[in-house]
Parts: C-alpha cells; structure tokens; sequence
C-alpha cells in the first residue's frame, strides 16, 4: 500500500479518535439526558437575588448538564407566583421558600423540600427615616406601609412575623409589591412606602442609595438564630409530591448538581463569582454586589442537608406570622428529605 494512502487513512483514524474524545462527554450527557427523560422546568422566584443564587451556579457553571439534565430556568418576580406556576403545572421544580411546603400542606398541596440552599432567610426588613423621623422601635411600623416581593412570599411572611413578635396584629400595615430592585428603589425615592422587607443585592442597594435604615436583620447565620431561637430554613428546590415519586432520578440528579453548587460556593473567591455570573448580574455595582456576597455568604448551606431543627423552627414562625394556622396539625416529615442529598454528599464528598 502506498505511504501516503496510509498517512492519510492513519491521520483519519486519529481525527476520528480525537473528535470522539471532544464529544464523547457532550454525547454522554445528552444520553443520560435522553434515559432521564424531557426538559425539566425550575422556577426561580427573583434570580437576580443572591437568595437563588447556588441555582444560578449550578446552571452557568454546567452542573445540571453535568447531570444529564437539560434545565429551563424560568424567573418569576416572586415566590408567591412560582408556587403558582408550579400548581398550574407550567413548572416542574421551584427554587423558593422552605415555608410554602408547610403553608401548602395545610391546604391540601403535597409539597416536599428535597435540597436546602440557605439556612438562614438572608431578609432584612429597614425603614425610611425621612419618612418615618421619629421611629422608636418595630411597633411605630402598625399602620405604615411595608415594601415586600409580593403578597404570600417570603418576604411577607418575615414582616408579618416581625409585627407579630412585637405583640402587633400581622395584618396592621399595608403590605406594597415590590418585585424589583427598580421598584423598590423607585418607591423609596418617591416616599410611597416606610419600610421596605427585602433580600440582597435589593437591601444593600436601597442602604447605599436611598438611606435605608436596617432595623431587623436576618443575613447572618448568628442575627438569625437570635432572631429565631433556631436555624431558620429559608431557600431549597421543592416540587410536588406525585413529580418526587414519579422521577426520582431527576430529583437525584437535580440534587447532585445543587450540592456540587453549594461546594463551590464554599471556596468561590471574587473572582469566581464575576467570571460564573452573566455580566448583567455585576453590571449596576459590582463592588455593592461582591459586598452583599460576603456578608450573607456563611448562610448558605455547605451540604443541602436541612437541619434537624430547622422544621420546627420554621413553623412555629409560620404560627406567630400567620395565627390561624395555631389550630391546624402540620406533619413535618412530609415536607421534606435528606435522602437525596446524602447520596449526592457521597458523590462529591462533601
């Protein structure tokens, strides 16, 4: 055989050999995307908060696809309308408040927590001092008007239960929408609200710019176990019951890639965070939003285990925000599970 026909067909085997070793990896994952089944929609209640952020991770760093999973984030403007849409059935997963599971069981909504994101609500509730001079304590907020995501959220819910660890009636202020940073910070402007009950980067950004006053902060693990008596569990990856049944090898894959997420965060400097981060995330303040970062950094969770008091403590705030709900029977147990996380702590050793 002529040498330069056997040049030729061995470079064609080494060209071979070198494509199916660039794509052998993007064709493992699309097969077990293919054997774990159809596009999985999660949405995410505000993804420009930090609250949301180890999801975020997990999708621009390629976690999920790691997994085998193809992920369609799907942003809502609160936690309120990402529970909706996951009852509509136009969502999948949501990554939203530990609280809705329990709240949603008391109306007859099986929803179960199978990985936890932050073990704090990294929610700060400040007021507006020209507009409240001559503010004393949390009780001069009856009657005022409060800035929150939306009515049933998170957010809500910590003011409501601030007024009532005052011995104040929940329902005594006017609770006013406020999605985005934008109209947060319009409102602040225009003197349309007194208080405002937010997350980061909304709370640092209306402290820089608009003078806000924090007066209850849970951004810490240590201000919100004082504040609780407890770990308070705040952001996790919940769905439906009938869906955690029906495919638990999306559920484990999901879980693996969250915990691989919340690993990185640990030893994430800076500049990993910029570089992992659409620039659109970084592009209003970067320095404001690195800052944000550390402070509330310690309350997500290294391992996505919900701790072993956090239920409780949960729901005994629930009670206190939401009095009505003293005289119903919630099982605990049903809201969540570690089983999934303690296989993916396997996986990566964490």
């Amino acid at each position: 055989m002529p040498r330069a026909l056997i040049r030729r067909r061995t470079l064609g085997i080494m060209s071979a050999a070198c494509a199916a070793g660039v794509f052998a990896p993007l064709l493992a994952a699309r097969s077990r995307a293919a054997a774990l089944g159809d596009r999985l929609t999660l949405a995410v209640a505000g993804q420009g908060e930090m609250y949301h952020l180890p999801v975020l991770l997990a999708e621009q760093l390629g976690f999920f696809k790691a997994e085998g999973l193809d992920v369609v984030l799907r942003d809502f403007s609160a936690g309120a309308l990402a529970l909706q849409a996951l009852q509509d059935g136009s969502v999948d997963v949501v990554s939203g408040s530990y609280e809705h599971t329990i709240r949603q069981q008391l109306n007859g909504y099986a929803l179960r927590s199978v990985v936890l994101h932050g073990r704090a609500p990294q929610i700060a509730l400040g007021i507006l001092p020209r507009m409240l001079p001559q503010y004393e304590s949390v009780r001069d907020l009856a009657g005022k008007r409060i800035g929150v995501s939306a009515p049933g959220s998170s957010t809500h819910s910590f003011a409501r239960w601030i007024l009532a660890r005052e011995g104040l009636n929940p329902q005594g202020a006017t609770y006013v929408s406020m999605a985005s940073a934008t109209a947060a910070m319009a409102a602040l402007r225009a003197g349309q609200i007194h208080a405002l009950c937010h997350s980061d980067p909304i709370i640092a950004q209306a402290e820089q710019k608009q003078g806000l006053r924090v007066v209850v902060d849970a951004r810490t693990i240590k201000a919100s176990h004082e504040l609780f008596g407890g770990t308070m569990p705040a952001s996790c990856l919940y769905a439906a019951q009938p869906f955690v049944q029906k495919r638990p090898d999306q559920v484990q894959a999901l879980v693996n890639a969250m915990v691989h997420a919340l690993k990185w965060l640990q030893t994430a400097e800076p500049a990993d965070i910029v570089k992992a981060l659409p620039a659109s995330y970084l592009a209003t303040d970067r320095p404001l939003y690195l800052a944000a970062f550390h402070r509330i950094r310690e309350t997500f969770s290294p391992n996505g285990m919900m701790p072993d008091d956090a239920p409780a403590v949960a729901l005994r705030a629930l009670t206190l925000a939401y009095p009505e709900l003293a005289a119903t029977k919630v099982d605990l147990a049903r809201t969540f599970s570690n089983d999934w996380v303690r296989k993916a702590r396997q996986k990566f050793n964490v």
